[in-house]
């Protein structure tokens, strides 16, 4: 299913993170030690009623500031936009309507997306309701008084949002062709990758960091089997603020990635993995997708029958939270072994959409339990009843045991560990669901 981006933007100071952290709330997931998870949360996966979204924070928008920073800014919130399905055009009730607000609706008009008008700081309506009306000005539709520091106007700003989600978009699911993000650092290759795959430039290649703007879909047919790739947008370096590139190469990942059945992660060859990388990966590994490590550039490597075995081991030492992750060395300029790398796409295809029958799974369970004895805790111990699965991409257990709290993450990833073993499941990560089932209910 398909999930909605929604993108907060305004001025600087008018409060977007405030309204990101009160609507992300308790549905941020945050998975320890894994590097996608950043220490400003750009965006979560947020749920209202019954639907699903992904909710953007964006730096504030100065229109016309030649201030570096922020028309880093600016930039990144254009980014934002244009990945958007639907904005929250914050304001701040207190300063009132500024020359800058206009600007930033103009921008919004341009952009021709549903645009949800949140007036801020409105604490009290019998103090500042009447100054809400002169949003209107705007001409960016209905203002929705709202106090996001107090919590108020919430719900009726996401039903005003929820209207525009697209009902058929999020349930088109029937197109079955495997989608694959590729995804990586400026200037890695992922342009060049899609074009030699393609065979014909349609994806405009430059030896400048960022020149790609938007991502763009491509369809690719391989041995008559139809792939889209999702070529995810490059960042216009205009500066060395690494923070706030790093923000917009977030943002544009994290949309990519929501689209993708399957993640490329593309590492150049001769700068070796980085931090970044690690984070980029991480962000497929919190979602769920199946993960393949292209390291390009292998052609530019001089190497001997040791290199590609000493260069893996670094790559899994750095991305040791993915385990699972596939790696293949490849060279987008000359082609080497890119029809292999739809060999790995199918193979990781097919692992994500396996499904283990329930009395196969137990045989293992009760095998693993015999091998290692579940942990114990002030004379209690860990019993594990049964397991089952109840859904594929990614392959999803739901464990029912005699006590959640018992049921520690090592012993988690020890069961994990033996139903690899049995079936593979190579290049997808694995969920598992625990649930507690008191002895009489069995």
């Amino acid at each position: 299913m398909s999930k909605p981006v929604v993108a907060i933007v305004g001025r600087p100071n008018v409060g977007k993170s405030t309204l990101f952290n009160v609507i992300a709330g308790d549905t941020i997931s945050i998975v320890k030690d894994t590097p996608g998870v950043t220490r400003d949360r750009i965006y979560a996966d947020c749920t209202w009623l019954d639907m699903n979204f992904t909710l953007i924070d964006t730096g504030g928008i100065e229109p016309e500031s030649r201030d570096i920073i922020l028309s880093q800014m600016r930039e990144q919130a254009e980014i934002a936009i244009s990945t958007a399905d639907v904005i929250i055009f914050i304001v701040d009730v207190r300063q009132g309507l500024q020359d800058a607000d206009s600007k930033v609706a103009d921008m919004l008009r341009r952009s021709r997306k549903p645009v949800v008008l949140a007036v801020n700081k409105v604490d009290s309506m019998a103090k500042f309701g009447n100054d809400v009306y002169e949003f209107y000005n705007l001409g960016i539709g209905d203002p929705i008084p709202v106090s996001a520091a107090s919590r108020l106007g919430i719900g009726d700003l996401l039903d005003e949002v929820a209207k525009h989600f697209d009902a058929e978009k999020m349930e088109e699911e029937e197109d079955d062709r495997p989608r694959i993000a590729v995804v990586g650092k400026p200037n890695v290759g992922k342009s060049s990758l899609i074009n030699k795959l393609l065979g014909e430039n349609r994806v405009i290649v430059s030896d400048i960091a960022g020149t790609t703007r938007d991502a763009v879909d491509t369809e690719i047919i391989h041995n008559g089997t139809p792939y889209v790739f999702i070529d995810t947008a490059g960042i216009r370096r205009k500066s060395k603020i690494k923070e706030e590139l790093e923000r917009y190469s977030i943002i544009r990942t994290v949309t990519a990635v929501e689209r993708a059945d399957i993640v490329v992660v593309l590492i150049d060859a001769a700068e070796g993995v980085t931090e970044q990388d690690a984070k980029i990966a991480g962000i497929a590994h919190e979602r769920g997708k199946g993960v393949i490590v292209a390291v390009n550039k292998w052609d530019a490597v001089e190497k001997d029958d040791k290199t590609i075995y000493q260069y893996t081991n670094k790559l899994k030492e750095v991305l040791s939270f993915m385990p699972y992750a596939e790696y293949i060395f490849i060279s987008a300029a000359t082609g080497q072994r890119l029809g292999k790398l739809f060999d790995l796409i199918d193979a990781v295809r097919q692992n994500q959409n396996l499904r283990v029958a329930t009395g196969v799974l137990n045989e293992i369970i009760t095998e693993a339990v015999a091998m290692q004895q579940p942990p114990s805790d002030k004379g209690k111990r860990l019993k594990i009843y049964y397991g089952t699965q109840v859904a594929v991409k990614p392959p999803t257990f739901v464990i029912f045991v005699n006590n959640k709290e018992l049921m520690h993450f090592s012993y988690t990833r020890y069961l994990e560990n033996q139903i690899r073993s049995a079936f593979g499941f190579r290049g997808t990560p694995l969920k598992f669901l625990i649930r507690e089932r008191k002895a009489k209910d069995q």
